[in-house]
């Protein structure tokens, strides 16, 4: 029989990483005590709260690390929770040993891609575009996040999947996780049914928490789900995000083209860029090939033209996505339909690819040189 080192144990646990936080639960502190006792390997694992969410399948992840091992034939988890002081310390670690909360996509050397996602009206899918763009995004093993700026009208714990609340650690929340997305929304914080009632400052406080006291980790790209229209929420992203990019949703009827231009030429006050237009709901795919206009056509064609005569740049129509009946159920399931087969899936998953070839300008970014 091997004999079981306290070493292997260790080399073992540290493959098994936090869900949320996507670090080896050895180097979170997580691990508490090993013992090893013939054939049986005991481990205290430390949660950041005792009502973890996903405290079964940390379980699990443990169990099966320490009985892949040679030797091993019986493995108990004992499974606690950390200290006041603990969590401090952890949280302190996680931010890198700064103790004032800031907002790191704000930095001058982040290089994470934001792009905020607006529409000027409701009900023209940007919410939908949002998760499914964020899931693709993923899928091409990006770091993804996405901030439901919606704070009336948020919709994306659903399109996600999303069940539980948010851990919150020493006043650090630690964003819940859906098909490799990070996901924050007031939705999570709010029992069902119950309306948000608040006023701009509460709007700006709230979307300035998301982005400062949730641990996003390391993000290639932040998605941010915004309300329609040029209310609070979209003149407090510039303030708190100045290099934040906007991409356009609209429908090809007039009636949403002529709302989502303005919401586009808000750029040009805000001094942000507009990378695109995207027409959702463009047609319905027929039997035999063709397509079935249901909303008209030329909308996303109208704004992205527009646009780009009112900013003095080229504003490019990025896609036309179908209607889908698969693209419902998936909202209304948590899974999106960019996980799957589908017309809809198709366009979205080409739109995600021609984003993440995208590199951002060198404007705000530290080049590490410094003048002899």
């Amino acid at each position: 029989m091997s004999i079981i080192t306290e070493e292997s144990v260790w080399a073992a646990l540290a493959t098994v990483e936090d869900p949320e936080i996507h670090r080896p639960i050895t180097e979170l502190n997580m691990v508490n005590t090993v013992s090893i006792s013939e054939g049986t390997v005991e481990v205290e694992i430390l949660l950041t709260t005792a009502g973890c969410p996903l405290k079964n399948h940390i379980h699990s992840a443990v169990e099966a690390a320490l009985l892949a091992l040679d030797g091993v034939e019986n493995v108990l988890v004992v499974m606690g929770s950390m200290s006041d002081e603990q969590k401090k310390a952890l949280r302190e670690k996680l931010n890198g040993g700064v103790e004032e909360k800031e907002i790191p996509f704000s930095k001058p050397g982040c290089l994470t891609r934001v792009i905020a996602v607006t529409s000027g009206k409701g009900g023209v899918g940007k919410s939908s575009m949002t998760a499914n763009l964020a899931t693709a995004l993923a899928k091409q093993g990006l770091k993804v996040g996405v901030v439901d700026a919606d704070i009336y009208g948020f919709s994306i714990p659903r399109m996600m999947g999303v069940t539980h609340e948010p851990t919150v650690l020493d006043g650090m929340i630690i964003p819940p996780v859906a098909h490799g997305v990070k996901v924050i929304s007031i939705g999570m914080f709010v029992p069902d049914g119950q309306a948000v009632v608040w006023r701009g400052p509460m709007l700006h406080r709230a979307i300035q928490q998301f982005l400062a006291d949730v641990f996003w980790g390391d993000l290639d790209v932040l998605l941010l789900d915004l309300p329609p229209g040029t209310g609070d929420v979209a003149i407090s992203i510039p303030q708190l995000l100045p290099t934040a990019e906007i991409l356009v949703i609209t429908t090809p009827q007039l009636a949403a083209a002529e709302v989502a231009e303005r919401a586009g030429s808000i750029s040009g006050q805000t001094r942000q860029r507009v990378i695109g237009v995207v027409e959702n709901m463009s047609y319905l795919p027929q039997p035999d090939g063709t397509q079935l206009h249901l909303f008209g056509e030329g909308g996303g064609e109208t704004v992205a033209t527009r646009l780009t005569q009112q900013l003095g740049y080229e504003v490019p129509l990025l896609a036309q996505v179908p209607l889908d009946v698969n693209l419902r159920e998936g909202g209304d399931e948590g899974s999106p339909v960019a996980l799957r087969e589908s017309d809809a899936s198709e366009v979205i998953n080409a739109l995600a690819k021609h984003l993440s070839k995208h590199s951002r300008g060198l404007a705000g970014r530290q080049l590490g040189v410094s003048p002899k």
